[in-house]
């Protein structure tokens, strides 16, 4: 049978205006949409790309103070740096490729480059304010979903000189956005950490910092150093980098105060760099996966016209520190190898702490070696004839698939919630993982109870985290337990074996809990899905009299029909997030180690809320 031909002729060609492109793919210009539960989602873009433009400013020696403020899902930033030329302030706001940063006098090493973060943050506001003010004179511009309505005339001015935009993210394509402190907080953090002397006040509260990455690492500790953080400085580059007592390698990377959250040629570079500069330095060939076990390290390099990888500039791709210059290997390999070098010959304490620190996770891994090699042949066994792992078809690591950034697995316990989550997902993109019983509580063991404990070990294998998070097979990694005390305890046993082992994981934004909903109240009309107690009576109240209200205390109590309302477009998922002031070690010991009185007393005061909830219920 013939393929069915569609007619192909000029009535297919569109074009176009730039508003309309951006809403049409946004993607393109801000990655992801999400609702706000990852780091990454596009309203945290919106909000980088305005404050951008004001690090520029204060990059070229203007303004040393930003004003923000997000209240009720309106976002407000003011800085003070030269503002806008008033002739062209729609223009830069509404003109796709317009703006400074073609001109390399103006803007040599800037964050913003393509002309188009601006106007993609106008092109997906419902409400968008911009005002530039320059010389006692201001100019306003008011739009509404990228379209101009309103425009005033240059009039005269109090105000000091610098910049105001206002906008409210459109919620027909950011649906159900939340706006999460601990993600904002942390991206101000990082503008202040590589501007010193710039202070931004987000809602009130001041950010600061004196001494640059150095501050970074010692406010993201989240074990004890080894020995003092490393720090040193040169022209377009500043590290800061020491070991502690966890697992994994930790960095943060970033190019003309950009944080690259992927790395790129930057990174990759300095990991290199800082094991030959080290093998050198004590003139033995220690290899460099020893070299950088329980590493926390920073880097910052300014470049001339970097090169990223896409528009949210996460990845860095240029191979040279300007065009036609150095390359991006030799500079950095330059720089530590004389830097660092001379730290270690004068501070020999910190060099012989440091040799220590390698030769002890030489050892470790030297002993691993051969539990590991039986491990993996178990779980290779294991994995051809068990149903612990019920795959899906898109893979995080698949690089030819564009669906690997949507794909989850979700970890489970029981053979009916697992059963649940199997029949009701989407089998392109979501995996299950089912746990039998409760986990081993691994706080406080070596890496070797991985490979010998057949749960740890199949559950590694599954997320192929053994060697790092480069080869993670999932983008979101999904704890699915029932929300009473065995779930909670399965719960807090996962997540002690992540940041035990793993923390990379949960730091780099891949671990969630998965929210199902505590109350189903429904009448013959309307069913309505309640996560909690104030949800419920909500439900209640506009349901009308004797609803039938159900109390589900296990996710194997959820049809699956049911079940796809939760893991699907509705899905909600809080994510893991480690505190700028958590430490892992202290985090560890209050949950999982010895009962001590603090821990009591906090179980107590939370059980009074559940069991309100329950008796309300009753």
């Amino acid at each position: 049978m013939a393929k069915q031909q569609t007619d192909y002729t000029e009535e297919n060609i569109r074009s176009l205006d730039w508003k309309e492109h951006i809403r049409l793919r946004p993607g393109m210009y801000i990655g992801k949409l999400g609702d706000g539960s990852a780091a990454d989602d596009g309203i945290y873009v919106l909000v980088k790309e305005i404050i951008d433009n004001s690090i520029d400013e204060f990059v070229m020696g203007n303004g040393k103070r930003i004003n923000i403020k997000i209240k009720d899902g309106v976002t407000y930033v003011r800085d003070f740096g030269r503002g806008i030329p008033l002739g062209k302030v729609v223009d830069c706001v509404s003109k796709i490729n317009t703006g400074g940063k073609y001109d390399s006098k103006a803007f040599k090493k800037s964050v913003g480059l393509n002309g188009v973060g601006t106007k993609a943050v106008n092109a997906l506001a419902e409400h968008f304010i911009v005002e530039s003010y320059r010389d006692g004179e201001k100019k306003r511009a008011v739009f509404k979903y990228g379209e101009l309505i309103e425009e005033s005339d240059i009039e005269k001015t109090d105000e000091r000189n610098g910049t105001f935009i206002e906008f409210i993210p459109d919620s027909e394509i950011f649906k159900n956005y939340k706006f999460r402190a601990a993600y904002l907080e942390k991206l101000f953090w990082n503008y202040c950490y590589l501007n010193r002397g710039l202070a931004i006040y987000f809602n009130g509260e001041k950010f600061l910092s004196e001494n640059g990455l150095k501050d970074l690492l010692e406010d993201n500790m989240e074990s004890e150093a080894l020995y003092p953080i490393i720090h040193l400085e040169g022209e377009d580059i500043e590290v800061a980098i020491t070991h502690v007592r966890s697992y994994g390698e930790n960095y943060y990377s970033f190019v003309n105060g950009q944080h690259t959250t992927q790395g790129g040629t930057h990174l990759s570079e300095f990991r290199g760099s800082v094991a030959k500069v080290i093998k050198d330095f004590y003139g033995k060939n220690y290899d460099a996966v020893d070299i950088r076990q329980s590493i926390v390290a920073a880097v910052s390099v300014k470049v001339i016209e970097p090169v990223f990888e896409s528009q949210t500039k996460t990845k860095l791709g240029s191979q040279e520190i300007e065009p036609n210059g150095k390359s991006m290997r030799a500079f950095i390999n330059d720089f530590l190898k004389v830097k660092l070098d001379n730290f270690l010959h004068k501070h020999s304490e910190t060099a012989e702490i440091l040799e220590k620190k390698i030769k002890q996770s030489e050892k470790e891994r030297k002993e691993l070696s051969g539990i590991r090699k039986l491990a993996r042949e178990r779980a290779k066994k294991a994995s051809l004839h068990n149903k612990k792992l019920r795959d899906c078809r898109a893979h995080y690591n698949d690089t030819k698939n564009d669906k690997r950034k949507e794909s989850t697995i979700f970890i489970t316990e029981g053979d009916s919630a697992s059963g649940s989550i199997t029949k009701s997902r989407d089998v392109n993109t979501q995996a299950v993982f089912s746990l039998r019983g409760k986990p081993l509580n691994s706080y406080g063991l070596t890496k070797k109870v991985v490979y010998e404990n057949e749960e740890f070990n199949l559950l590694q294998a599954a997320l192929n985290i053994e060697d790092g998070i480069e080869g993670l097979r999932y983008n979101n990694v999904v704890i699915a337990t029932d929300a009473d005390v065995d779930g909670m305890h399965i719960r807090l046993l996962l997540l002690t074996f992540f940041l035990q082992f793993f923390p990379e994981l949960v730091r780099g934004g891949h671990v969630y809990i998965l929210q199902t909903p505590l109350f189903r109240v429904r009448n013959k009309k309307e069913t309505r899905y309640c996560y909690s107690e104030e949800e419920r009576v909500d439900a209640i109240a506009n349901l009308g009299k004797n609803p039938e209200i159900t109390r589900f205390k296990g996710l194997g109590e959820i049809s699956p029909d049911e079940f796809k309302n939760f893991i699907g477009d509705e899905i909600r998922l809080d994510p893991v997030i480690i505190g700028k002031d958590a430490k892992i070690e202290d985090v560890l010991q209050f949950y999982m180690g010895k009962n001590t009185q603090d821990r009591q007393e906090f179980i107590i005061d939370n059980l009074r809320i559940e069991e309100a909830v329950i008796a309300t219920e009753d």
